[in-house]
């Protein structure tokens, strides 16, 4: 008798049994698969009402670190519009977002209401006096969850003022606009400027305006006192509205001293203040460090270290002024 060879298996047999492997051995591979990693979200919270350039030197010092919006990072904007209440509530929504880091710039408002909101997200912030505005309680191990810039232009109002008598040698009478709602440290700085204004010999005409509405009222009542110079305090909404307290200073022919170079790109006659470029720049560097591991406690506020004297000569020539050829040498531009 003849042995019978073992019968093959059929091909459809063999079709399944290579699937149902590749059904049970897909899941496999999937699960050994690492998730991608999580982009770092960075909570940015400003007093202004809006976007500014100044945004972007922040953007490109992160760029630079290696953090690209849409690839690694996620930046969540919130403008606090000039509104405490507003900056108090956009604080607390990055906390509930569970950002990495919360950044804020514009002054004490946004950083105190961050600070109110969180005590374990790090801050870092950018503001003026964070000592005297109760945000940290040393420059050099500032404590807590905040480190960050002093911007220093809260106290550059006397050296504005100073600059502006050596421009104008003959002035007797300084217009000052102030608003009283952006710092509670306004009385003080007044106190230095009026010492200042005795020892050049000057005196201060002081109105506030609290909102955009008042400005016009501010230098209809400034008017009054018959200035011959104009000085603008450092002020968020001041530079928002900047265009409009330059028109208005050309229209009572006030030659005037402002906080930013803006002031005098838009025909202002002088700028005193830090490189903002560079605080900005600063602010990505403190990001890097916190999510590389830095605890913010352990890393000292820093203060500006360059400065910028800006001057309009094409604008003192329109007011029949002549700016000493000694400062324009010390300027860092001069517009013609």
């Amino acid at each position: 008798m003849t042995d019978k060879l073992p019968t093959s298996r059929p091909r459809s047999y063999l079709a399944a049994l290579a699937l149902l492997i590749a059904l049970f051995a897909a899941p496999a591979v999937a699960e050994a698969q690492p998730a991608p990693p999580r982009p770092t979200r960075v909570g940015y919270l400003t007093f202004r009402s809006g976007p500014s350039p100044l945004d972007e030197a922040f953007r490109q010092a992160l760029r630079e670190l290696g953090y690209i919006e849409g690839q690694n990072l996620s930046i969540e904007y919130r403008y606090a519009q000039f509104s405490h209440e507003l900056a108090s509530a956009h604080a607390a929504e990055l906390v509930r977002l569970g950002v990495d880091v919360i950044v804020t710039t514009v002054g004490s408002v946004p950083a105190r209401a961050a600070k109110r909101a969180t005590v374990t997200i790090p801050i870092v912030f950018e503001s003026g006096d964070p000592i005297g505005g109760g945000l940290v309680a040393r420059l050099d191990r500032p404590g807590e969850n905040l480190t960050g810039i002093d911007n220093f232009t809260a106290e550059l109002n006397v050296k504005r003022l100073e600059l502006l008598k050596a421009s104008l040698p003959h002035i007797t009478r300084v217009a000052v606009l102030v608003n009283p709602r952006t710092s509670s440290l306004v009385e003080r700085y007044l106190k230095e400027l009026h010492d200042a204004a005795k020892t050049l010999r000057v005196r201060l005409a002081v109105r506030e305006a609290r909102a955009p509405e008042e400005i016009d009222q501010a230098f209809t009542a400034l008017a009054k006192e018959r200035p011959n110079a104009l000085l603008v305090m450092n002020d968020p909404m001041f530079f928002t509205h900047r265009q409009r307290i330059v028109d208005l200073a050309t229209k009572y022919r006030w030659p005037g001293v402002f906080q930013s170079r803006e002031f005098v790109d838009g025909g202002g006659l002088l700028s005193y203040a830090p490189s903002f470029v560079d605080i900005y720049r600063r602010l990505a560097t403190y990001v890097d460090k916190i999510l590389k591991g830095a605890k913010p406690r352990d890393l000292p506020v820093e203060q500006p270290t360059r400065f910028e004297l800006v001057i309009n000569a094409r604008t003192a020539k329109a007011l029949g002024f002549t700016i000493p050829a000694s400062l324009l040498l010390r300027a860092d531009q001069v517009v013609d």
